[in-house]
């Protein structure tokens, strides 16, 4: 675990989806915040379901997969994949429940660690910033439920023409 160069990750928070959210100022706030800096090899895990989350990560080289994992000497099962700049674990970090599933590197991946113990005390002396962080969670998942909903629905058109047209 290497402690980051903070421009570099002023730069990749600004560059990610959640920097058009917190601006600049809240980039150089959180760069300064990271912990650390966490290689991971090919198929190495992040973290495992059911795991405690004390952190969240933004995903600054490589791919994540998030994943199901299966009984021993299955692979897991991919579930979606993650790129430079997502972030991962924050909702479980948020909500402060385990993580409901797995993370694993696909090939060599390097993520940017962020800790409760450094993150909390923004809730104090940074109250715009949090509450822009949050709000920029928030519309992940609501986007991510529109997707869902609209894929529902075209399963369930597919399905009442009796498998004619497109899925």
């Amino acid at each position: 675990m290497n402690k980051p160069d903070i421009e570099r990750v002023k730069q990749l928070i600004e560059e990610a989806p959640i920097g058009k959210y917190i601006g600049a100022t809240g980039a150089q706030i959180l760069a300064e915040r990271a912990c650390c800096e966490e290689p991971l090899k090919n198929d190495e895990f992040l973290f495992h379901e059911g795991d405690k989350a004390d952190s969240f990560y933004l995903l600054a080289d490589g791919r994540l997969a998030i994943v199901k994992e299966r009984k021993k000497g299955k692979k897991p099962r991919i579930l979606h994949v993650l790129e430079k700049g997502d972030l991962v674990g924050e909702l479980s970090f948020i909500d402060d429940t385990p993580h409901t599933r797995s993370v694993m590197a696909l090939g060599d991946a390097t993520v940017l660690r962020f800790k409760a113990d450094d993150i909390r005390p923004l809730i104090n002396d940074e109250p715009q910033l949090m509450f822009d962080f949050m709000r920029a969670i928030i519309k992940r998942v609501h986007l991510t439920l529109a997707n869902i909903g609209k894929q529902q629905m075209a399963l369930s058109e597919y399905i009442a023409s009796g498998g004619k047209g497109r899925f």
